[in-house]
């Protein structure tokens, strides 16, 4: 039995082809957020790999020396062990195998390589996901996918240990943006390049009257005091390294030769049985 795909890829394709360089904004941040944890690493990557959406976007925000990108792909153009550093770029939350893609860019890496993911968390568009639900809901009786199911920062987190990094470490930052209306916001998802590519979606258009509800129903909600309404946006980001001796290793347990009380010079309490 074929493995289910989350993805359609001719839609995913046919959505990035409608990517607009001013719609980029989170884009952006995100690159911001990636020099600066790159930054925090004391080492210069001279073998770095970038899988993504508008690939010219990024070698021109992150500037790293011999950058190769790579498209998005469900199999990705890599070899073992070539390369110093890996990024995922906006992409993994629309990944059918997110472990995979991760496991891919495991085994590019040399020993000691870095990994790095950003990409949209739960709490992304959870305004809009609510007004549609419930729109669809009152004008249709049922409901359809309209927004990729993204995932909780603990469950992202967990992704890197069941691909074999090392040190892994996930977080997140929420940014809040304002649209002159629903439907402007939705134009903007267009232009970011995520519009609806999932494989279990609608394959007519959305009847007009769902949604002129779910912008009655977000407007009402989440408007600003200047009519605008405010939608939020959550970025995680997922940094780990490929395994390798050199790395600081946990203790067994009750390997301990000091108490923690008294570094901390304060009296132990003994848990009652």
């Amino acid at each position: 039995m074929p493995t289910p795909q989350l993805t359609d890829p001719a839609a995913l394709s046919r959505t990035r082809a409608r990517m607009r360089p001013e719609s980029l904004f989170l884009h952006e941040d995100a690159a911001d957020e990636i020099e600066a944890r790159l930054g925090m690493v004391n080492r210069a990557f001279m073998a770095p790999v970038l899988t993504g959406p508008w690939p010219e976007f990024w070698t021109r925000r992150l500037a790293l020396p011999n950058l190769v990108t790579l498209p998005e792909a469900e199999v990705l153009d890599v070899a073992p062990g070539t390369h110093d550093l890996a990024i995922h770029a906006m992409a993994l939350h629309w990944a059918s195998d997110p472990v995979g893609q991760i496991i891919q860019l495991r085994r590019a890496l040399k020993p000691d390589g870095f990994f790095l993911a950003c990409l949209f968390g739960g709490r992304t568009l959870s305004e809009l996901r609510d007004a549609l639900t419930r729109a669809e809901a009152e004008v249709t009786g049922g409901l359809s996918p309209r927004v990729a199911p993204m995932a909780e920062i603990r469950d992202l987190g967990a992704l890197l240990q069941r691909s074999g990094l090392a040190l892994p470490v996930a977080d997140s930052i929420r940014l809040t943006v304002d649209h002159a209306s629903p439907f402007h916001l939705m134009r903007e998802l267009r232009h970011m390049g995520e519009g609806n590519a999932l494989s279990d979606r609608l394959r007519h258009p959305t009847r007009r009257a769902v949604l002129t509800r779910a912008a009655e129903i977000m407007t009402a909600e989440h408007a600003t005091p200047d009519g605008r309404v405010r939608s939020t946006f959550e970025i995680v980001f997922l940094t780990g390294w490929a395994p390798d001796g050199s790395q600081p290793q946990p203790l067994r347990p009750g390997s301990a030769r000091a108490r923690l009380a008294e570094a901390l010079g304060t009296s132990e309490t003994p848990l009652k049985p």
